[in-house]
């Protein structure tokens, strides 16, 4: 049974989630502050995580930041302030999809699904792909770590993810449907513009390496050497 945090301090909201995760067949646990997210976080390996931007004590984003110290599973942020800064924010604290208030809870049992699935078919990195090195660019599978010309790269797991795919895929121009479906696990019937706002993140976080991955106007993106 899949285990499902909700720090939200709106009793409505938690409630209408937590009915909706059950009839999933879930396990909900409610905290109504980041500060408790964090402690529960700390007992029990949940398998996503969703937390509001605006709590008391302790806000959303500082709640995602503590938690990815420990924990990768997957954190959906949820809040009212839907600007580009704010989502790009969440992405940067390590959050793995965003949901803007008001929002629809079936949408959202969606995603929850999609996460769900994506981490119980992750696999082992193949021996022979465990070292990628591109240019200055090192990527290790095993340790999910990189390096920008020997200096450590401080990637959020999603940012892994999708340097992983469009490096795995170099020299082919990627849609962003493609990437939505292939890192996210989405297709653009359920996201705007997360693509977009993460590859911003990563460009910036890949120093001199920045323009490796290429903007097709129209299209999406493609990794060169």
């Amino acid at each position: 049974m899949a285990k499902i945090l909700i720090a939200d301090d709106e009793p409505n909201i938690v409630t209408m989630i937590s009915r909706y995760a059950e009839r999933e067949g879930w396990e909900v646990t409610a905290v109504s502050d980041g500060r408790q997210a964090i402690e529960a976080c700390g007992h029990t390996e949940f398998d996503v995580i969703i937390l509001d931007v605006m709590m008391p004590d302790t806000d959303g984003y500082t709640a995602c930041k503590k938690i990815r110290e420990f924990s990768d599973a997957p954190v959906i942020m949820l809040s009212a302030r839907g600007t580009e800064f704010d989502k790009l924010f969440g992405f940067e604290v390590g959050a793995d999809d965003y949901v803007t208030k008001p929002f629809s809870p079936m949408e959202l049992m969606a995603r929850i699904k999609v996460a769900l699935k994506r981490r119980s078919a992750k696999e082992p990195p193949k021996k022979e792909d465990s070292i990628l090195r591109i240019g200055g660019i090192v990527i290790d599978t095993p340790g999910m770590t990189v390096t920008v010309d020997g200096e450590p790269a401080e990637l959020t797991a999603k940012e892994y993810a999708l340097l992983l795919y469009l490096v795995s895929n170099r020299g082919i121009v990627l849609s962003r449907d493609k990437i939505l479906n292939e890192v996210w696990g989405y297709d653009s019937t359920v996201v705007d513009r997360t693509v977009d706002w993460q590859i911003k993140l990563l460009r910036n976080k890949l120093g001199q390496y920045r323009d490796s991955i290429k903007t097709i106007r129209g299209v999406g993106y493609k990794f060169e050497a």
